[in-house]
């Protein structure tokens, strides 16, 4: 499928997503074009050779680094803006064919999909901490030892 067309069905499926779970009118576009990118990056670090795990990290390094950023900038929580830059990259359909596997008696097949499911939502998980590290280095280093005078 046309890249064009994959980004904007993305843009179009978070742009969903936000009504549904009730994403403020201000942040909707943007967390789309968050999305968008986020599938983007993924997409192109697929395509010059990175492993699906490594894409993913910094795709959701990525995502919560601008969701930060625009956080900031327009005063309304992070969450806010990061769910949906990282919702194109949650292996759903990798879950599904591991259970899939699992039921069908195919136990290798599921073992290989569970692993790569875990890898991939770790993945995910660790670009989200690694940004929230970064935005809060330095946070409250003056007031970690202070004393009762």
């Amino acid at each position: 499928m046309n890249l064009l067309l994959e980004i904007v069905i993305t843009f179009t499926a978070i742009l969903g997503f936000g009504v549904i779970f009730s994403v403020p009118r201000r942040a909707l576009l943007l967390g789309g074009a968050i999305g968008s990118s986020t599938w983007f990056v993924q997409q192109a670090g697929l395509a010059f050779g990175a492993t699906p795990v490594f894409a993913t990290v910094i795709a959701s390094l990525i995502a919560a680094t601008i969701a930060h950023l625009f956080a900031r900038r327009i005063r309304i929580p992070v969450t806010t803006l990061s769910i949906p830059g990282i919702l194109p990259l949650v292996p759903g359909s990798r879950a599904y064919f591991t259970m899939l596997a699992f039921v069908e008696g195919d136990y290798i097949q599921g073992l290989e999909y569970g692993v790569e499911t875990m890898l991939l939502a770790g993945a995910i998980a660790a670009g989200l901490v690694f940004a929230l590290s970064i935005f809060s280095f330095g946070k409250g280093i003056g007031n970690r030892y202070e004393t009762g005078n």
